[in-house]
């Protein structure tokens, strides 16, 4: 089960900060969310970068050991990030289904991931709930894979996708061990104590 983190973006809503230098409990946001998918079970772990991309890998030791891949075209939204991340996957061979964490969701922690990954297979499809409601992480077997990348578009990344698969996906409820709040705005930075 390989695990994906999607952390490209320039944080336009925090001011231009990105959001995979933002610091957090001794480390960088983006070091976090490896640990996490490592915690919960996945490996290899792919990092798509985007935004200050060099800084980031200068800045962040813990991503040693990930698969690193940059989507030039990270402005354009997170379905490009998707896209490059499920490419890596591709390329990289061997993994039966991939784990997607977004870099701003500190909440989501070791528990929701092994949950969700405990779906894992080649044809699985499966998602985190909170409170019965559609969340993060997303699981993708590795047979949905170009699909999925097919319909990747702007800030959507694989919400049409799920959308129109909705009757395959497995709702895994997390909202007891996890917190989906995301950090876009200068007011979201307090989920980062």
């Amino acid at each position: 089960m390989a695990g994906l983190l999607l952390a490209a973006g320039g944080g336009r809503r925090l001011g231009g900060r990105p959001k995979a230098l933002l610091p957090y409990r001794g480390g960088l946001l983006v070091e976090h969310a490896v640990e996490v998918l490592r915690a919960g079970g996945c490996g290899p772990v792919h990092v798509v970068l985007g935004a200050q991309a060099e800084r980031v890998r200068e800045r962040a030791p813990g991503l040693a050991g990930c698969t690193v891949a940059v989507n030039e075209r990270w402005e354009s939204g997170m379905g490009s990030s998707l896209r490059v991340g499920l490419d890596s996957l591709t390329r990289a061979g061997g993994a039966d289904a991939v784990l997607v964490l977004l870099v701003d969701q500190p909440g989501i922690g070791p528990e929701a991931v092994a949950r969700v990954r405990a779906h894992g297979a080649r044809d699985a499809l499966a998602a985190a709930a909170y409170g019965g409601r559609r969340g993060h992480p997303v699981l993708f077997g590795a047979e949905r894979w170009a699909e999925v990348a097919a319909s990747a578009a702007g800030d959507r990344g694989a919400r049409a996708y799920l959308a129109a698969h909705e009757e395959a996906l497995t709702l895994v409820e997390c909202g007891d061990v996890a917190e989906e709040s995301d950090i876009d705005t200068p007011g979201d930075l307090r989920h980062l104590r």
